[in-house]
């Protein structure tokens, strides 16, 4: 053992696992809650608005995947580049990558670089990325994932040089709930709590926890209306989210978008045309819908739930490419 791996405690070292690199891992995934705390075994990380990211490297050969798989180099030709300068040359990393309005992480302005599928396409888009990491899957021929969580976040900052386009993932200590008023404040989405002692699961834990500023969720679509006036492309989405087998409808999204995003979308859209509802209910829109099939997920932002399980005040914040629209579900907070 040699390297930044000799930087870990006796104990620790017990916990590492020697082993082929895997060609994936799932991410570890965190849960939503409306408990806000403070407690020294646990520490505060800012929610990132962004496109989860699992970076694999080999030799000189990078890959990024996203959550669900899909490759993701064309599109961040700059992070893939600055991962292949780092010192580490055997690991897994996972992290955020991000686009920024202003001070703010913004999955809105992520979203012409998410569909570019040219790396020069995307140099060109004058869309500034950054690769947040905040986690260390593994490193060296040893799996790290059984290492407490403070031991894989202090390793991933010896063996990385962080210099822009990637960044290291900062925390708070004990103090989530002084961090999490900052935070919202601020304007952020929100903060992740992790359990400082936790080791890395390739599952959804309450290890990991959300606390929400500002709530958003993936939904799937099912429809689209006509535009109306000078309008291009649609008037709002129809969306839902699956309980069971069914695709429950949770309301029209009208709001959010630019002339070239309603273009786009709608294109997309097109080719999904179907003929009957892909909703369970009984009582849907009817004036001037078109039926899709529900292959698309959008991300969108909302002020909270009716009692009916519709979104009040949705805003359309862009397609998500890495959610599997069969596992989108409505996001009940855990107590």
């Amino acid at each position: 053992m040699s390297g930044p791996l000799e930087t870990l405690s006796a104990e620790a070292r017990k916990r590492l696992k020697k082993r082929a690199r895997p060609s994936w891992t799932g991410p570890m995934l965190a849960t939503l809650t409306h408990r806000r705390f403070s407690d020294e075994d646990w520490l505060f990380e800012r929610k990132l608005d962004g496109e989860r990211c699992l970076a694999f490297r080999q030799g000189k050969k990078v890959r990024l995947l996203s959550r669900n798989k899909k490759k993701l180099n064309a599109p961040y030709p700059e992070i893939v580049e600055a991962l292949e300068k780092q010192p580490a040359d055997d690991f897994i990393v996972d992290g955020e990558i991000v686009a920024f309005e202003g001070n703010l992480t913004s999955f809105s302005r992520l979203q012409p670089r998410m569909q570019m599928k040219e790396p020069a396409e995307a140099r060109r888009s004058g869309i500034s990325v950054f690769y947040y990491l905040f986690d260390l899957l593994y490193l060296d021929d040893h799996d790290t994932t059984k290492l407490a969580l403070r031991d894989r976040k202090a390793l991933l900052r010896h063996a990385f040089t962080f210099t822009d386009p990637v960044r290291f993932t900062t925390h708070r200590n004990a103090e989530g709930e002084a961090y999490y008023h900052d935070a919202c404040k601020k304007g952020w989405e929100g903060l992740i709590a992790k359990r400082a002692s936790s080791r890395y699961v390739h599952t959804r834990s309450k290890d990991w926890l959300k606390f929400k500023c500002v709530n958003q969720q993936e939904l799937v679509i099912g429809g689209y209306t006509d535009p109306e006036g000078e309008r291009v492309g649609f008037g709002a989405l129809l969306v839902g989210y699956y309980d069971g087998d069914d695709l429950k409808y949770a309301g029209k999204v009208g709001t959010g978008y630019d002339d070239e995003t309603l273009r786009r979308v709608k294109k997309r859209l097109s080719s999904l045309s179907r003929k009957t509802p892909p909703f369970a209910d009984e009582h849907l829109p009817e004036r001037g819908v078109h039926w899709v099939k529900p292959r698309l997920v959008a991300q969108v932002g909302f002020t909270e739930w009716t009692r009916d399980g519709k979104l009040r005040h949705p805003r359309f914040l862009g397609l998500r490419r890495d959610k599997n629209p069969k596992k989108v579900v409505r996001e009940e907070p855990k107590k």
